[in-house]
């Protein structure tokens, strides 16, 4: 979307939420370099960011995707095209900066405009640019649902299902996952031809407009396999790294009676056990390390060649 902006004027909702979250990391940095006064500085604009966003860009239920030079909105229920635009849904809540009603209702919004399971993909946008008067730039060079235009973007796919892990609702951030995982696009005959590309590598886009519904993009160079292996790992199992040690905080299907993994890290395995004997979507009460409760819910990282057990509870 290049040209929303062409003569400086313009906003893009979605890059405010990433700076929003960029100052309140780099704050995080200056406080471990003991730069207490240019961590305040970066926090109070994070907190000015935060409150201009949530002041001008909330559209009734859903914040909008950007402003044009003159002040006209993008992705806004008053939009012919790009009406609604994932982007700006998912970083609300992946930040934090979103209050907290309209951090669900935002994320229903993508639940009922953009995720398509009958086609098995999440649109990045609807409905794809076409004939606007209004030129976004690059985006419009694609014909309507073809690639970013009114497609699956993946990485921006992956963010919508990973706010949906951060907000708990696990039976539906699985559900999504599934759609994104590209073995599910060829498990017969009629599937793969409709996919086309290969069933065992992600690929960046999968197009949405008849002809080409279910047919998969460009493969293999798509950073976002990796953010996809990220949602499966650390959004939807939970396994994280936290410097000198990990946790587990699953968002999972309610109906999941647990699950197992096990951990390697040069010469020492942790296996891993988790309990959901309430059937929560998410939640960990309990942590122990070969049977020694945890307080703090951190798992250090051992270094002794040995195996270890780690129980997870979640309720």
């Amino acid at each position: 979307m290049n040209r929303v902006g062409i003569h400086g004027k313009g906003e893009s909702v979605w890059l405010a939420w990433f700076l929003y979250e960029n100052h309140k990391r780099f704050a995080d940095l200056c406080d471990i370099e003991k730069d207490h006064e240019l961590a305040k500085k970066h926090r109070d604009r994070a907190e000015e960011i935060k409150d201009a966003v949530n002041q001008v860009a909330w559209d009734d239920n859903w914040y909008l995707r950007a402003f044009y030079d003159d002040g006209t909105p993008l992705g806004s229920h008053r939009n012919e095209e790009c009406q609604i635009d994932s982007l700006p849904q998912s970083w609300s809540i992946l930040t934090g900066g979103a209050p907290n009603e309209r951090k669900f209702t935002a994320i229903h919004a993508v639940e009922e405009e953009l995720v398509q399971r009958d086609d098995r993909l999440i649109q990045l946008f609807t409905t794809p640019f076409d004939e606007t008067e209004k030129d976004p730039g690059y985006i419009k060079g694609y014909p309507p649902g073809i690639r970013e235009n009114g497609g699956q973007y993946t990485h921006a796919a992956i963010w919508a299902v990973w706010a949906l892990t951060e907000l708990g609702m696990g039976d539906q951030a699985y559900e999504q996952f599934k759609l994104l995982n590209p073995v599910t696009h060829s498990l017969n005959l009629d599937d793969a031809n409709r996919y086309v590309v290969e069933p065992y590598v992600v690929a960046a886009d999968i197009y949405s407009r008849a002809p080409f519904v279910g047919h998969g993009g460009w493969t293999w160079y798509t950073g976002s396999s990796g953010w996809l292996y990220r949602l499966g790992t650390e959004a939807i199992l939970g396994f994280r790294m936290l410097g000198d040690n990990f946790t587990i905080d699953p968002s999972i299907p309610d109906r999941w009676d647990g699950f197992q993994m096990t951990f390697k890290r040069k010469g020492t395995a942790f296996n891993i056990d988790v309990q959901n004997p309430d059937h929560v979507e998410k939640g960990v009460v309990e942590i122990r390390l070969d049977g020694e409760k945890l307080d703090d819910k951190l798992i250090p990282l051992l270094d002794n060649s040995s195996e270890h057990k780690v129980i997870v509870v979640m309720g």
